[in-house]
């Protein structure tokens, strides 16, 4: 009988957002393909650290214990070889993380297969994957290095911007060509209309889905709005989320003060953002998927 993974929660990651490889990169960056792969060929019994979304990914296949049975699956989507992704493995097998699904694409981009491994979401280093993910349709970050991780817990927490994230950039294009004064009267007057889905719509329904399986007063997930957004812009945001059947344990509002100690306070395990310049802020306080989608992510010709 064939299986397939349609019940579950379904994270695609690339093996340098899962493990720290800056050593071997730079190998590979240096001296080309041939060199990084006897490299990884000699180093597969040293075991890797942790990169910048491995507690992401251990909380996430922890919430399978909290339930008793596997609801997220996390599959390592790989630009490497499986000579070379053999090292990685062996980490994996190490740390005890349940993966065992796994794409080695041989230098291409891994994103035409995450349709059919059913991807929620997608992450990694590379940022043309991710664009070419987000273009097909996939919600999808670039993990930036460096990000901080939050005190041990067992309680994931995860941070989303508004605009081009969860929703369209159909408010921010209004921001952009006319100001706030021009974006504050149209959300006004479009308060009752719902805003479009953004790319992350459908990972946090499914996350919203995985939440609504624990009780109210013991769920491990929570999940918060980080917005530059302020009254009375707010009033079309909830009513979208409303009318989406979808709900968020925290909803900050912050009229464009710097999101930075926002995150900290919220202690998000992960926060994502459209915005290079606001995600650049958010690194230095908190694991940072940068969403380039959007008007603010439009390539100039």
């Amino acid at each position: 009988m064939a299986k397939t993974i349609d019940d579950k929660l379904v994270l695609a990651i690339s093996s340098r957002a899962l493990f720290d490889l800056s050593e071997s990169h730079k190998v590979y960056l240096s001296s080309g393909v041939e060199a990084y792969r006897q490299y990884q060929i000699e180093h597969e019994d040293e075991i890797l650290e942790p990169g910048d979304a491995f507690p992401l990914v251990q909380k996430l296949l922890n919430l399978n214990a909290h339930l008793g049975r596997a609801r997220v699956e996390v599959i390592l989507v790989s630009r490497n070889s499986a000579d070379t992704g053999l090292r990685v493995f062996n980490s994996i097998h190490h740390y005890g993380l349940a993966i065992s699904r796994a794409a080695f694409v041989g230098g291409r981009s891994p994103y035409p297969y995450l349709k059919a491994f059913g991807c929620d979401l997608f992450l990694s280093t590379h940022a043309e994957d991710v664009r070419s993910a987000l273009e097909a349709g996939f919600a999808a970050a670039t993990i930036l290095s460096g990000g901080a991780s939050r005190a041990a817990s067992d309680e994931l927490r995860i941070a989303f911007d508004g605009d081009a994230v969860l929703f369209s950039d159909e408010s921010e294009r209004v921001y952009q060509a006319g100001g706030l004064e021009a974006f504050q009267a149209s959300e006004r007057e479009a308060a009752r209309e719902p805003l479009r889905g953004g790319p992350f719509k459908g990972f946090l329904a499914a996350l919203n889905l995985l939440q609504r399986e624990f009780p109210d007063d013991a769920c491990p997930i929570r999940t918060a709005l980080v917005t530059a957004r302020s009254a009375p812009a707010h009033e079309r945001v909830i009513r979208t989320l409303r009318e989406w059947d979808i709900r968020l344990d925290e909803s900050l509002f912050l009229g464009g003060l710097t999101k930075s100690a926002f995150l900290e306070a919220f202690a998000a395990d992960v926060f994502f953002d459209d915005q290079a310049g606001h995600c650049e802020l958010a690194r230095e306080v908190v694991a940072t998927g940068h969403v380039p989608h959007g008007i603010s992510n439009e390539q100039k010709v």
